[in-house]
């Protein structure tokens, strides 16, 4: 009986993250339409930060907790969901997809160099300050490169402009905030009773389960473009939403006062997370846009990760 009740509280929890996240992108997208700023910087920058709100309530709860290992687990795991499972999906069942707010290529090297450094940062088990301050200076760079000349950073931008704000929207944001955080800290609880029940390492949990359940919100924009047949992906958000992991990343491991722990060097996730980058830029370098059967490579390769970490397990 305590473990159906368990995993229903774990359950209850991801449809709470699903909730609390339509909650907010909704908000945000009807102000939004109020702002004066590109598409591009606006998804990069605020979606990608706001689509991310699962991952900083759980990666706090998870340090609060002494759990580095969830945290670990879930944001590097949560990169590969992005790239390798949430957008190939939308290109098999949306028969190839066209992404917008396309970078130049030599960013994309960049971007995707920035976003394995969590991998290479815990090849000797542990990521340490200084590698955290590393990640930051990188992130950084990665956002004023990628919104140079888009806009947000511009000086007659209106993003602070209460006036364009609606009450009501900013209320439903902070719910939606509210739940998610609530909810994620259920989930660590429950990630850590699970584990130690059915003696499953915590970052395992991390990588393969929770890593898709913090990515809800970015799940939830792929079936809403689905519904109303739009092939674009706004490859901002995504970008963002990544990017914000190795941001989240390089800070918990700064608020921890010291180095961080893993049981596991990932080294061969980071092999396949090369290779899966190697054929996304392939891909998209040219057209920007994915095909169906582009698509069910990059799928192939998150296939390939799921059973190279479950060998690992066993």
């Amino acid at each position: 009986m305590e473990i159906v009740l368990n995993l229903l509280i774990f359950l209850v929890s991801f449809v709470a993250i699903w909730f609390g996240s339509g909650l907010i992108i909704k908000s945000v997208d009807k102000i939004s339409r109020k702002l004066k700023v590109s598409s591009f910087a606006f998804s990069f920058f605020l979606l990608g930060i706001l689509t991310s709100i699962p991952e900083i309530s759980l990666s706090l709860a998870a340090l609060s907790e002494g759990k580095p290992e969830i945290f670990i687990g879930n944001l590097i795991g949560g990169i590969i969901v992005i790239f390798f499972l949430i957008i190939p999906l939308f290109a098999v069942f949306g028969n190839g997809i066209k992404l917008t707010n396309k970078i130049e290529s030599t960013k994309l090297i960049y971007a995707f160099i920035v976003l394995v450094t969590p991998l290479i940062a815990v090849m000797d088990k542990k990521a340490t300050v200084t590698e955290g301050i590393f990640m930051l200076i990188l992130a950084g760079v990665l956002f004023f490169v990628v919104q140079k000349n888009k806009g947000i950073l511009d000086g007659d931008n209106e993003m602070l402009h209460l006036k364009r704000y609606s009450l009501n929207d900013l209320l439903k944001i902070f719910l939606g905030i509210g739940l998610i955080f609530v909810a994620s800290n259920l989930i660590v609880d429950k990630t850590i009773y699970f584990g130690t029940l059915f003696n499953i390492p915590a970052f395992f949990i991390s990588l393969i389960v929770l890593s898709v359940g913090t990515n809800i919100p970015e799940i939830s924009l792929v079936f809403r473009a689905i519904k109303d047949k739009k092939k674009d992906v706004a490859f901002g958000n995504y970008l963002g939403s990544a990017t914000v992991n190795v941001v989240i990343f390089a800070v918990m491991t700064l608020m921890s006062g010291g180095e961080v722990l893993t049981v596991n060097n990932f080294w061969k996730t980071l092999i396949i997370t090369l290779i899966g980058f190697s054929a996304f830029y392939h891909f998209t370098k040219s057209k920007h846009d994915l095909s169906r059967q582009e698509g069910a490579v990059l799928l192939l390769v998150y296939a390939v990760f799921l059973l190279v970490e479950g060998l690992m397990f066993l």
